[in-house]
This record gives structure tokens, C-alpha cells and sequence, in this order.
């Protein structure tokens, strides 16, 4: 998915399927190693497993997005 079409995506709606960890750095413009360590820390969009295959639930991620917005900011 290329990086303008995943955040159109998030935007405009929901994709038809579920997003993978490059999805996820593309999306948020971040390493992908950035991703793992997000979820290795838990404060990144929550993400499962298919067997050994990591996805995000396109939902979950508009709902991270949404809460990250809506914090406050650090001073």
C-alpha cells in the first residue's frame, strides 16, 4: 500500500483488509523497526496475530489516531 493511499484510506474509509506492519510505517512515515518497538512497548495502534503473520485491524488504527489527536499535550 503506498503511503498516500493509506492515509486516503484512513480518511475515506475503512480498507478491505487488514493492515500489515509496512502499512503501518508507511501510514505513520516511521521505520519499521519503529513499529515493532511500539508494540513491544504497547503504545502503539494494537495489532494481532494470524499465526506468525502481525496485522492491524484498519479500525483500530483510525481509533489510535483518534485518541492520539485528541491528547493532551506534553509540556
Amino acid at each position: 500500500m503506498a503511503e498516500a493511499s493509506a492515509i486516503a484510506t484512513l480518511r475515506a474509509g475503512l480498507p478491505d483488509r487488514y493492515m500489515t506492519p509496512d502499512d503501518i510505517a508507511e501510514l505513520f512515515e516511521v521505520p519499521l523497526e519503529t513499529v515493532y518497538q511500539w508494540r513491544k512497548k504497547r503504545i502503539g495502534p494494537p495489532g494481532f496475530r494470524i499465526g506468525k503473520h502481525l496485522r492491524y485491524d484498519p479500525t483500530d488504527v483510525q481509533h489510535y489516531v483518534r485518541e492520539r489527536k485528541d491528547a493532551p499535550v506534553a509540556a
